[in-house]
């Protein structure tokens, strides 16, 4: 039996996706260890595990975000290496530069990657060098309002007020007039000084209808880089995707080409090494636009595995070991949709609902994946974020996956707590979701109704 790239990995995340990483290890023979706050001591994650480390009370800040005790973690085990997962400090170029100095390889880009792509403006700037179609906007921060009035005067209304240190949906705004744009750029700063301390700001033109439409990409040690084809991301919350699919039912052969070429010089100009995600704005009429790199393991990545047949987590272990990839691209054979099953009120504006799960059926059968880190009796805590498990459905066609995940989240049971799927249900029924005519402001007329009787 070959040996291990890896003898012992120390995982710095929760849940679903530490329980999914710590499956991909012991397949390839390689002990693990969970971390957990005290909020998280039932969790599966730290059952399986073949070690587990308590790092703190619930608060993120004084746990899982907590580098000192991470690495304390890590040292006391005789880790040597370190999977982030996604979320936390999956993107945070501090920790895994701090792995570095302690000898500890982190699974992941290096820090410089986690920079550059992490500072929206340097990204945009190393892509228009890369030849990636990027959105017309400023060509670096804001430096005042009038300097922004006067360039959303020549680029035209509406336009999307964006945080450079931003992510999911904190420190944007659209501005669609303006009388509007001194008031939204102030909320827009303030949101982002709150949420990343930075409150630096740049502008593009803001792309109406557009769909969100992703390339994974995988890069090696050696300047290999090749893409697993598109994941279509449109059907999202206040910029939170809560369905994903691939193939996108709005790609053609020609645009997945031309998106995979982009992706892959994105890659390339950095030379990146590990599993990312480019993320693209595709418009109606199928011009592409540059929207950012995410450097980790995306929510989404099991629909991926699921039309190409390849584990990515298993990926990203081999590359940071080492091994060189074969640059060979991956296309769908098959048809996969994941609906993100949350703790949420759908029908109180998706307020969060945590507290202890009294019945967990999950769904079964051909073609129907479910990963999660919960169970009957388990209490959702409210201090993380409110994702109980996500439910992928694979078949040969869109038309097949659809009816198929209808089936599934009819056999979906939990109790105890609001979620998701009656949602999911809603939106599996809508005709034009199943005729692929939607964009990422789907969501924004979309009528819940009242909750079934019973």
């Amino acid at each position: 039996m070959k040996k291990p790239l890896f003898n012992k990995i120390l995982i710095a995340n929760r849940s679903e996706i530490a329980l999914r990483i710590i499956r991909t290890c012991r397949e390839m023979g390689i002990k693990t260890v969970a971390i957990y706050s005290t909020a998280d001591r039932d969790s599966l994650h730290v059952r399986f595990a073949d070690e587990a480390v308590c790092i703190g009370p619930p608060s993120s800040t004084e746990s899982y975000l907590s580098v000192p005790k991470i690495m304390a973690a890590a040292e006391i085990t005789n880790a040597d290496a370190i999977h982030p997962g996604y979320g936390f400090l999956a993107e945070n170029a501090d920790f895994a530069e701090v792995c570095a100095e302690y000898g500890i390889k982190f699974i992941g880009p290096s820090p410089d990657h986690i920079r550059k792509m992490g500072d929206k403006i340097t990204a945009k700037e190393m892509m228009i060098k890369a030849g990636v179609p990027v959105v017309p906007g400023s060509a670096g921060l804001l430096k005042d309002v009038k300097t922004g009035k006067k360039l959303a005067k020549e680029m035209g209304y509406p336009v999307m007020l964006k945080a450079t240190a931003g992510g999911g949906g904190k420190g944007m705004r659209v501005v669609w007039n303006e009388e509007d744009f001194e008031s939204q750029l102030s909320m827009a700063q303030n949101e982002a000084k709150a949420s990343f301390g930075n409150d630096g700001m740049y502008m593009e033109k803001f792309v109406e209808e557009p769909r969100h439409i992703e390339i994974q990409i995988v890069g090696d040690q050696y300047g290999n880089v090749c893409h697993l084809s598109e994941r279509e991301c449109s059907i999202q919350r206040r910029h939170q995707k809560l369905v994903e699919e691939s193939p996108s039912p709005f790609m053609t052969d020609e645009l997945r080409e031309a998106m995979g070429n982009a992706a892959i010089a994105a890659g390339k100009a950095i030379k990146y090494e590990g599993v990312g995600t480019v993320e693209f704005l595709v418009d109606k009429h199928r011009n592409f636009y540059f929207m950012e790199m995410n450097t980790r393991i995306q929510v989404e990545h099991p629909v991926t595995e699921e039309v190409i047949d390849h584990d990515l987590i298993k990926e990203q272990i081999k590359v940071a070991g080492g091994d060189k990839i074969s640059g060979e691209n991956y296309y769908p054979t098959m048809h996969a949709i994941e609906c993100r099953i949350n703790a949420e009120d759908v029908f109180n504006n998706f307020r969060p609902s945590p507290g202890k799960i009294n019945s967990f059926h999950s769904a079964k059968g051909h073609g129907v994946r479910v990963d999660t880190a919960v169970y009957a009796g388990y209490s959702i805590p409210p201090y993380y974020d409110s994702m109980i498990a996500k439910l992928i459905c694979r078949a040969r066609t869109r038309d097949e996956c659809i009816t198929k995940m209808e089936r599934a989240l009819d056999e979906f049971i939990i109790e105890g707590i609001k979620t998701t799927i009656p949602f999911h249900k809603k939106l599996m029924k809508d005709p034009k979701f199943r005729s692929g005519d939607f964009h990422t402001g789907f969501l924004d007329n979309f009528d819940m109704g009242e909750p079934e009787k019973g």
